[in-house]
């Protein structure tokens, strides 16, 4: 089957770039360009394509508004290009909370200089986000960060949370079919909870962080698959949504409750028994940096069977290996459901290998972390 793409970017250059390396796949037909945002909304509720790419900086309307236009009208798997710096950043994980499905770098150089490299990638973002559930009905986007008062910035060294936390405005539920549910989880005394995701993740999470009260009793760690320059950005803006404490983590951090450590991009994330956190470089050897499988793994080398792992929204399989030593040593698996997915890769390996003690809506995995733990 061909995927037909839109492709949208005020660059002539750019453009005619991403049109020339998608057409080289016979399974990609390049079906319209535009030059602007009101462009990109006319164009695909004309040509109706299975994939748009989207920039963000164009003139008479903006990526975000033109994204959140087509899910309102035309509900599209977008994948966006941004640049790699902490603004490019924030204007991506926007972009993701306004109903796109995925980001590329946008890097010119990288253009150039790696091309087999490029095409490789850009084309299988292409063919795995025409597969994703965007198109199930139409997008509600997540609710935006609330604007908090001004506060005097952190020093470089410990993390100080802020003392008072105000409830967020909970992120609304996208509507998807009906799915089969596992029943409520029974309370244990967990030591950690472990979060892993891909594709889809940066809305997954706020929706079930957003869920859990500040005294939430286990730490956590988060593992998704995102950019250096992103992971830190990202953090911030969970730390602003959630009642619960988050910060992308550091050597050395001490895990403890209420507190959620989100793995820094291009590195991996290991935890010890006595607690703490490991940073260490990302491995070349590793198509993930962050790796699922490896923070999975050294919580059940750590924790035994007090760990649970909730695996979300993602392509590939990262994270069942991991979750696999962690059944092994009688932790507990929940995943995803279909549904719920924007990519349903990541939770179905799970669910394959017969590791799920669990299979839950995304709406239902927060209040039932909360019924596990408290």
């Amino acid at each position: 089957m061909v995927v037909k793409v839109l492709v949208v970017d005020d660059s002539g250059f750019f453009r005619r770039r991403v049109s020339e390396i998608l057409s080289a796949d016979t399974t990609i037909q390049v079906v319209g360009t535009a030059t602007n945002g009101k462009e990109a909304i006319d164009q695909a509720l004309a040509l109706k394509p299975d994939v748009i790419t989207m920039d963000y900086e164009m003139p008479m309307m903006d990526g975000i508004t033109a994204v959140r236009h087509i899910m309102q009208r035309c509900p599209t798997p977008v994948l966006m290009f941004s640049s790699l710096t902490h603004e490019g950043a924030r204007v991506t994980l926007d972009a993701l909370d306004a109903g796109a499905v995925d980001f590329l770098p946008k890097n010119f150089e990288d253009i150039s200089r790696n091309p087999d490299k490029v095409r490789q990638l850009l084309c299988e973002k292409v063919h795995s986000i025409s597969r994703s559930n965007r198109r199930v009905s139409a997008y509600t986007p997540a609710a935006p960060a609330p604007v908090a008062a001004p506060s005097p910035a952190p020093s470089s060294g410990s993390f100080n949370p802020p003392p008072v936390r105000s409830a967020p405005t909970p992120a609304p539920a996208r509507s998807a079919p009906a799915s089969a549910s596992s029943p409520a989880p029974k309370r244990k005394a967990y030591k950690l909870v472990a979060i892993g995701t891909s594709t889809g993740g940066p809305v997954a999470l706020q929706r079930v962080l957003t869920q859990l009260p500040a005294n939430f009793p286990a730490p956590i760690v988060l593992i998704q698959h995102m950019p250096a320059a992103f992971t830190k950005a990202f953090a911030e803006r969970l730390d602003k949504l959630c009642r619960i404490s988050v910060k992308e983590a550091e050597d050395g951090d001490i895990l403890r409750p209420g507190l959620a450590l989100l793995a820094p991009g291009g590195k991996q994330m290991m935890v010890d028994g006595r607690g703490a956190v490991k940073i260490l470089p990302g491995d070349e050897r590793l198509n993930y940096k962050p790796c699922v499988d490896i923070t999975f793994g050294s919580a059940a080398k750590s924790y035994g069977d007090k760990v649970l792992a909730v695996v979300l929204t993602g392509m590939g399989a990262d994270g069942r290996e991991g979750a696999r030593l962690l059944k092994q040593g009688g932790s507990a698996i929940w995943a995803q459901d279909e549904a719920s997915c924007v990519i349903y890769g990541m939770p179905m390996a799970i669910v394959k290998a017969d590791l799920a003690d669990a299979v839950y809506g995304l709406d239902d995995i927060g209040k039932y972390l909360v019924e596990a733990c408290l």
